[in-house]
């Protein structure tokens, strides 16, 4: 089963295709189509060949004739087998929509993306694929709450370079005063997950930044799920609505993602009441393939 640090950076992508045309932008400079941003296939299945499957691929533009192909990969590791594969991602996408290609590729940590990102020699002369590999260091600090409901995958993923900065340092309070403007644009049913995807990843000291920063601003939630977060620790009787939310933003992933749930799950689902076991369910809710795999 796929883990939740590979599977939240791409859901940000699913979730939102310009996440991936903004990164290349503000990160690699590259002059992408203002145009709109959607999904295509992952699969690179052709007559014969066994069938080629990327993490996510975005179109810009037209559908049926975009301008910009992007094949987005998540990698929590370097693979040498990706050096082979990644040439034919981009090749079958470029020859199925005839349009440019670029390869994206989110990597947890400067040391994984450099070796993600060191060119790939083709054979033939000049033929030489470099892989743009980025990590949350590279991505420019997010520190306008203006910004951050604009974009907020950008933000929530671009914090995660709070892993390594100390929680005194000034910007990394201004990046964590944006955070709840990005959490509280996101839709309320991948809310509670990218919560605790940023959450599970920061240290001690920038939690209780994170935590200082809410009380001191008072900060006014907007979302529905971003409310019941709020309120964790205060009166008993509210425990049952935050359950029933966590509740329902699990079954709401796992619809968008096409799993079923059958009478049985969905009654152990909406029944749950130990905040812990939800929180579980609603990261396994992003990476499982069937709904067994939610309850083990």
């Amino acid at each position: 089963m796929p883990s939740i640090e590979h599977e939240l950076p791409l859901e940000f992508v699913r979730t939102q295709p310009r996440f991936a045309p903004d990164l290349l932008r503000a990160v690699f400079g590259v002059a992408t189509p203002d145009a709109p941003a959607v999904l295509g296939s992952e699969s690179f299945a052709e007559t014969g060949p066994a069938e080629l499957r990327c993490d996510a691929t975005v179109l810009l533009g037209d559908p049926a004739a975009p301008e910009l192909g992007i094949i987005v990969e998540a990698q929590t590791a370097y693979a040498r087998r990706k050096t082979f594969s990644w040439p034919a991602y981009l090749s079958t996408l470029r020859a199925r929509h005839e349009c440019p290609v670029t390869l994206l590729v989110l990597c947890p940590d400067e040391t994984t993306a450099r070796r993600c990102g060191e060119p790939i020699a083709m054979g033939h002369p000049g033929w030489v694929l470099e892989p743009l590999a980025v990590w949350p260091g590279r991505i420019p600090p997010v520190t306008d709450r203006s910004e951050a409901r604009e974009h907020p995958e950008v933000a929530l993923f671009g914090a995660l370079a709070l892993l390594r900065t100390p929680a005194d340092d000034a910007r990394a309070r201004e990046v964590i005063r944006c955070l709840p403007e990005a959490i509280d644009a996101v839709d309320r049913d991948l809310g509670a997950a990218y919560y605790d995807y940023v959450g599970s990843r920061f240290p001690a000291a920038a939690k209780k930044l994170l935590e200082e920063t809410l009380k001191l601003d008072d900060y006014q939630w907007q979302s529905e799920f971003a409310r019941n977060h709020r309120s964790e620790g205060r009166a008993e009787g509210r425990a049952e609505g935050r359950a029933e939310g966590q509740a329902q933003s699990v079954l709401a992933i796992l619809a968008t993602r096409g799993i079923a749930v059958p009478d049985w799950a969905r009654e152990r689902i909406t029944a749950g009441t130990d905040g812990d076991e939800l929180r579980r369910w609603v990261q396994r809710a992003v990476v499982v393939d069937g709904i067994d795999e939610l309850f083990r």
